[in-house]
């Protein structure tokens, strides 16, 4: 019986109707022959050009097989042998069930990609003879005898009897040495070597076919879909054909250059669309958009390796966190609460936990940095190897054409290495490393809005890697002109992006001032917060809430209306808890909680993200609340305290919160009871009709540290695009 897995994959490609693997039933006989007519013939009318450059043999040998039994469904149709013997009309129902999935298998050859059909030779081959194995059987049972046929065509469903008894396996000698010639070029990248282009050419265009770009870009889609496929069931062998991808995007520049695979701007800018939607991680351990947002460091934003704690409770990677010391701080990055001590603890739950995801999905990971030795390093498979050396090859192709080609070339480079820094922090490294990032920043004030997207969003993609960041920012003008394509980018895309790009680089503490102070980068996160896209608002106001970490950004954001915006966006679904946050670390300024406090909407909007938001914008409202009473004295913490609701919410919230939210709903009611004691010494405050006390005697809410107040908590991992 033929494999599963290959009805699997091409169900997940094409989505044939289960049913149509059922023999048909409640049919008279006559009914049942011209349906096994109608299925024969549409297994031979698809199959009458037969283009699959491999499985020619075993293909043509099953089309022969069915033209016999078309035969015979005409002779059964014409004769007087109807109504059909009972073991006959069984026969016949098997039958059709073994058409239509000779005709699944034809499809899979004629629609699958040529690399794939030569890495899976052996496979596809024994699919086949699974295929005439069952013919084989069927025919042994099938009551010929007893059916009124006519003396040739008995015999040719006798002769077909015996020599599908008889077939055996059949795998082309010359697909195999293809294949294993194919391998070969895999194994001069990871041995350091570039394979022979004269080689790349025999091999790719007069044996494979693959003769043009719009060729190489086809076999690409398609094995990064069998990639997705193969993660989805965690398959530990993507790597090779992460490998084989590596291979044709190298050989898609090296045999046929740059050549256009659209006719004019728009359909690239479509087709552009289309790939970023069906792009498959290369290597998924690299992608945000597929790892859980808990396995990844806030501060490098990558996977971590050697997850630690901190005194404060966050977690980050070893490295990044050691690096923000060595820098001098002293406060916890995330939530800017200042530091009891610096020893760091192994989360070891956390890395048992990443380590399993990575074996589940065949992500390789470098050696743990990790003190505890018992730790074995997940090995990176050789095929990986190789696919990073393909890639670091093409790259090295694209910078130069991005730095000597035409304005379409540089386009089209561009796209590429979009693609490219994608994944993968090596392929985002040796990117930089090629000399990518000036070319790119020329680009960015192209007149062609799919350059200009192109540009920034590969960009976005390099900053990604901790080491790139430095390059951008040192990078004369670069900062400037990804804020001006914030500012007046041509198109809404390419704007969001380069908001997206500003909170990347954000993630240096040493960066934030930078960013705020080029003109009009804060006046553009403002605007976008406002008026953007659903996408555009998250990456703004992310990158807003970065910068806002940062004490000495405060008086500019006010200033650019960057704190108007953030109460606006209290109201917005997807980014209130985010701009609660960044309000709780302005209003520990002076300058903060003063703007703050002017605006009318802040109290209802906290308020209501109270009632509505998740535990984390809970949290995250009650801390504003908390700090807006802090510093902005009686007239904001009354203001505060007579909130419509307010005491309830705040009630729940000590009982329902998180342990941090629990802290610092206790510290507000504390603040609330004192304002209205001072104000109204005679009246009963909203607090004390609760009939609770701030000591809460049997509870097990603490009383709130000295830096409590600024614990914020938000994680948005910058996704590769």
């Amino acid at each position: 019986m033929a494999s599963a897995a290959i009805f699997s994959s091409l169900r997940k490609r094409r989505s044939p109707s289960f049913g149509s693997f059922y023999a048909p039933i409640d049919l008279t006989d006559l009914a049942l022959v011209q349906t096994l007519m109608v299925v024969s013939g549409d297994l031979l009318s698809s199959t009458s050009d037969l283009s699959t450059p491999f499985q020619r043999r075993n293909s043509r040998s099953l089309i022969r097989k069915v033209k016999i039994f078309v035969v015979l469904f005409e002779s059964l149709q014409d004769s007087s042998s109807l109504p059909l013997p009972s073991s006959a009309n069984l026969c016949l129902k098997e039958l059709y069930i073994l058409i239509y999935r000779s005709k699944v298998l034809l499809d899979y050859c004629s629609q699958s990609s040529r690399l794939w059909l030569l890495l899976q030779n052996s496979t596809i081959s024994g699919y086949f003879h699974d295929m005439n194995q069952e013919i084989s059987t069927l025919l042994d049972v099938f009551p010929l005898k007893e059916l009124d046929l006519t003396v040739d065509i008995r015999e040719q469903v006798e002769l077909l009897q015996k020599q599908s008894r008889r077939a055996k396996i059949f795998i082309d000698p010359k697909d195999e040495l293809l294949r294993r010639k194919v391998f070969f070029f895999l194994d001069e990248f990871e041995n350091g070597r570039r394979p022979d282009p004269s080689e790349l050419r025999m091999v790719f265009v007069d044996r494979l076919g693959i003769r043009d770009a719009r060729t190489c870009r086809s076999e690409i889609e398609f094995l990064e879909e069998q990639v997705y496929n193969q993660e989805e069931d965690g398959d530990p062998t993507t790597a090779v054909l992460n490998g084989f991808i590596a291979l044709v995007r190298y050989c898609r520049f090296l045999l046929f250059e740059f050549e256009e695979e659209e006719d004019d701007d728009e359909k690239d800018s479509g087709n552009w669309k289309k790939l970023k939607k069906t792009l498959i991680c290369q290597e998924i351990g690299e992608a945000f958009l597929t790892i859980p947002k808990d396995f990844c460091c806030p501060i490098s934003l990558d996977l971590m390796r050697d997850p630690v704690i901190i005194s404060t409770g966050q977690t980050y990677d070893r490295s990044s966190i050691t690096r923000w010391f060595d820098e001098g701080h002293c406060s916890c990055p995330q939530t800017g609460q200042l530091l009891a001590h610096t020893r760091l603890i192994p989360n070891r739950a956390l890395r048992g936990l990443i380590m399993q995801w990575c074996t589940a999905h065949g992500v390789p990971i470098d050696a743990l940095e990790s003190s505890d030795s018992s730790t074995e390093a997940i090995a990176v498979p050789a095929a990986s190897k190789a696919a990073i050396e393909a890639n670091r090859a093409t790259a090295e192709l694209l910078v130069k054409q991005l730095s000597q080609g035409s304005h379409g070339v540089k386009t089209v480079a561009a796209r590429e290495l979009r693609l490219l820094a994608k994944t993968g922090k090596e392929n985002r490294a040796f990117i930089a490393e090629a000399g990518a990032i000036p070319h790119l920043r020329l680009l960015l004030s192209s007149p062609n809005p799919v350059a200009q997207e192109n540009a920034v969003t590969a960009i976005l993609n390099l900053s990604i890697h901790d080491k790139n960041k430095s390059l951008i920012m040192d990078e004369e003008g670069c900062l400037e002109s990804v804020v001006d394509v914030l500012r007046h980018g041509m198109t809404e895309e390419a704007r969001e992006n380069a908001a997206a790009t500003l909170f990347s680089l954000s993630a240096v503490h040493q960066y934030k001032k930078r960013i705020t102070d080029e003109e009009g980068a804060l006046e553009a996160l403002a605007g976008l917060l406002r008026g953007g896209s659903p996408r555009g608002k998250k990456d703004a106001v992310t990158a807003l809430f970065n910068l806002s970490t940062h004490a000495e950004n405060c008086e500019r954001m006010v200033e650019a209306g960057a704190v108007s915006a953030l109460v606006g966006a209290l109201g917005t679904e997807g980014v209130a808890e985010e701009a609660a946050g960044a309000l709780a670390l302005l209003v520990r300024q002076g300058a903060g909680a003063a703007a703050v406090g002017r605006e009318e909407e802040v109290v209802s909007g906290l308020v209501r993200l109270m009632r509505w938001g998740s535990a984390r914008g809970k949290e995250n409202a009650v801390a504003a609340l908390l700090e807006l009473c802090r510093s902005g004295g009686p007239p904001v913490t009354e203001r505060v305290a007579r909130a419509p609701a307010l005491a309830g919410l705040l009630q729940m919230l000590l009982f329902t919160g998180t342990k941090r939210a629990r802290r610092k709903a206790a510290s507000l009611v504390k603040v609330c009871q004192r304002c209205e004691a001072q104000a109204s010494p005679m009246e009963a405050s909203p607090m004390e009709a609760w009939g609770v006390e701030f000591g809460f005697s049997g509870t097990s809410v603490a009383r709130p540290g000295p830096n409590f107040g600024g614990d914020v908590s938000v994680s948005v991992p910058v996704p590769a695009i």
